[in-house]
This record gives C-alpha cells, sequence and structure tokens, in this order.
C-alpha cells in the first residue's frame, strides 16, 4: 500500500527546482504521488489550507505539511 504524497506549489522556479528534486524523486512504489500547481488550479488553494500548507513549495506526506524553502505565501496566490 503507498501513501499519498500531494506536492503543491506555484509554478515559480523555486517550485519547479523543488519538483524536480523532490516530487520527482519520490519511490512511486512507496508514494501515491500528485503534483497540484495552485496556479492553474486556484480552487486547490483552500485544499491546500486545511492540509497546513501556508507557502509554496510545499509537501504533504500522510496529512504531514513539510515546507520546502520559500517561493509564495498561499495568500499571495489568492490575490
Amino acid at each position: 500500500m503507498s501513501t499519498k504524497a500531494t506536492f503543491y506549489h506555484a509554478g515559480c522556479p523555486v517550485c519547479v527546482a523543488a519538483e524536480q528534486m523532490v516530487a520527482e524523486g519520490l519511490d512511486r512504489s512507496k508514494f501515491d504521488v500528485e503534483v497540484v500547481h495552485l496556479g492553474l488550479h486556484i480552487s486547490r488553494i483552500a485544499e491546500a489550507e486545511r492540509v497546513g500548507v501556508r507557502s509554496v513549495p510545499a509537501l504533504v506526506i500522510g496529512g504531514q505539511p513539510f515546507h520546502i524553502n520559500h517561493g509564495a505565501d498561499l495568500a499571495a496566490l489568492k490575490a
């Protein structure tokens, strides 16, 4: 059984680099990985907030958010 992992980002250079290093590097036999570009899927910002994401890029594994570097606050994506 694989663990759900969601990588939230906004498409900025920091986010794209983090996606390449982190999300693409996860073992797909252990993790069910979904990449969510919040700049394109604005409706999913509320979902990211509910699981504790405050800034992107962020990786949520098994409901636990891990913030990577700092690309943008979620509040900036809502504006």
